[in-house]
């Protein structure tokens, strides 16, 4: 953990962090664009990649009584990815530091791990059924599990973008519930 004076970019005793000049106002910004970009690339591949499936085989699919209509999915992923984004950018302002870099290390990890279940459990459920399925639950556990990694790292580094990931982590563990129960029942 950083001390105070690490933190806002002073050396402090015990401290190796080298003073940093505060970033130009454009460098945050840019960086800003950049991260939300980044989770909209990721919700565009998710999007792309399950489109044929949720009106054909998901649609088909029996699915358990807690699972939202489908028009709440769009929302709350929005909101969920914006508050990602908002929640690194926090991140990488902070001062370089080992336990940035280990939050940032963390979250690719899990948004790699985000990407890939919308196509393994739209595109492997759609084409081979409930071993897609499976497999898809065994990579959303993961993915909970990076997430948690996610917010633990970040909170190294800022309390508020570790906040800022927590309810998409509910979200995902909410997520986790519906496919595990696609999954017994397809079958």
């Amino acid at each position: 953990m950083t001390t105070n004076g690490a933190a806002e970019g002073r050396v402090t005793a015990g401290s190796s962090t080298a003073p940093t000049a505060p970033r130009p106002r454009s460098h945050t910004v840019f960086a800003l664009v950049a991260f939300i970009a980044i989770v909209a690339a990721v919700a565009a591949f998710g999007s792309i990649s399950s489109a044929s499936a949720i009106d054909g085989w998901y649609a088909e699919t029996p699915k358990p009584m807690w699972n939202p209509p489908n028009a709440v999915f769009g929302p709350v992923w929005t909101v969920l990815y914006l508050a990602m984004a908002i929640a690194a950018w926090v991140v990488w302002k902070t001062p370089e530091s080992p336990e940035r870099t280990r939050a940032l290390k963390a979250y690719v990890v899990q948004l790699v791990l985000n990407s890939l279940w919308t196509p393994a459990f739209f595109g492997l459920g759609s084409l081979v059924g409930a071993p897609g399925v499976w497999f898809a639950l065994g990579l959303i556990v993961v993915l909970n599990f990076a997430i948690l990694a996610a917010i633990i790292r970040f909170g190294d580094v800022s309390k508020m973008a570790a906040t800022l990931l927590i309810p998409y982590w509910f979200w995902t563990l909410f997520a986790t519930t519906l496919n595990a129960a696609i999954a017994v029942l397809a079958r």
